[in-house]
């Protein structure tokens, strides 16, 4: 089963309008976003118009239709920017729309894509105050009502959803825990509904633009329709499904902003001098750059590799959870080179290397953490040898 996805040559042109719409329109309004902390309307209308909320999402239903290489391009050609550009998108087309796709009813596809892909921004409920990689810790219940269902709990740490006009909440449907999570299913929320309350936005370490709050759910009554795919248990499932194009989405976005600190680190090397000439001219700053180059172009070839394998229909779990690791862990060495290539003013805030260093840090950490993904590599390379063996 392949994906072709967008017509080759109309793609390559979306790409190179995309690349002077971050050089000219995005990195312009990044300081004012870090002094507002919100991506100004006017920006937001411009990426709706470039159609940046439907990248993934069938053309039947609004969207550009693109296949998982051309959207994981596209991600890391936006990442260049501050990362709160990719991450007021990448919920609707890497975590909901894909959701919605792979589980969901003709009707509530029908019901919901077309409003996504025209700019209504979408929220992911999975992670728990008591419960994030943990899927068998879900508390948020789902009961089943005379023409419905009423859920109760709390979701924390949710992109966008201050912004949000819809969820895609996990709940647990039985009270014991079922093999391969079927205990959890998946419900689309309104969040303007009565019982859901959007919580104050969390302060961060860095992120500038993006936002994180919890969602309360207290005796929301959905109706049927709301059950993802019309099918008990399968929540869990469709989730992970969308991770794996979320880890992409991630290794992306950290490979270009490796990238971006990598070119401010240059230019503020050749520009710097010290004894009479620039610090470019040091080997141990070259060692620094070369590295940081070596590093991206790594990443930059697994990013190639595992989208093509997604294309032609492989399980890429692994390989997703691979180029997720490397990309994200080699992101924070080359951000942490760029502030020692700029010495102390790297340290200061006039300088971007400083928030570069704080943006990228939560990289290794959302969407799987390192350490869970590195057991879960393991745990699937030690079930394949027990297989073959």
């Amino acid at each position: 089963m392949s994906n072709a996805g967008m017509d080759a040559e109309v793609f390559e042109q979306f790409l190179i309008q995309l690349e002077r719409f971050v050089r000219d329109r995005l990195i312009p309004v990044e300081r004012k976003i870090i002094e507002t902390d919100l991506i100004p309307e006017n920006v937001l209308e411009a990426m709706r118009d470039m159609g940046l909320f439907g990248l993934t999402i069938p053309e039947e239903h609004g969207g550009a239709g693109m296949n998982i290489s051309q959207y994981i391009r596209t991600m890391h050609t936006l990442s260049y920017a501050m990362p709160a550009f990719r991450s007021i998108i990448s919920i609707n087309v890497g975590m909901f729309a894909s959701a919605l796709k792979n589980g969901g009813t003709e009707a509530q596809k029908a019901a919901w894509l077309p409003r996504i892909a025209a700019g209504e921004i979408a929220a992911f409920g999975l992670t728990e105050p008591g419960s994030g990689s943990d899927a068998a810790g879900l508390q948020t219940t789902a009961v089943p009502t005379g023409d419905g269902w009423l859920l109760n709990g709390t979701k924390r740490y949710i992109t966008n959803s201050p912004f949000a006009k819809v969820g895609l909440i996990m709940a647990r449907t039985a009270m014991e825990n079922l093999p391969k999570n079927a205990h959890i299913s998946a419900f689309i929320v309104p969040l303007d509904i009565p019982g859901v309350t959007i919580c104050k936005s969390d302060r961060k370490m860095g992120q500038s633009g993006s936002h994180i709050a919890d969602i309360g759910l207290e005796d929301v009554h959905v109706g049927s329709e709301a059950l993802l795919g019309g099918e008990l248990g399968k929540g869990f499932a469709f989730a992970m499904m969308s991770l794996d194009n979320g880890r992409m989405s991630v290794g992306a976005a950290a490979t270009a902003y490796a990238r971006r600190a990598l070119d401010s680190a240059i230019r503020y090397a050749t520009e710097r001098k010290a004894f009479g000439e620039p610090i470019a001219n040091f080997q141990l700053i070259q060692q620094m750059l070369a590295q940081s180059e070596i590093e991206i172009y790594a990443a930059e070839c697994m990013m190639d590799d595992v989208t093509r394998r997604a294309d032609a229909g492989e399980n890429i779990l692994r390989k997703a959870a691979a180029f997720k690791v490397f990309a994200t862990e080699m992101c924070g060495r080359v951000v942490d080179a760029c502030v020692q290539i700029h010495g102390g003013a790297g340290y200061l805030a006039e300088y971007d290397a400083e928030r570069f260093f704080r943006d990228a840090r939560i990289y290794r950490i959302y969407e799987g953490t390192t350490q869970i993904l590195q057991l879960q590599i393991a745990k699937h390379m030690l079930r394949e040898f027990a297989a073959a063996n």
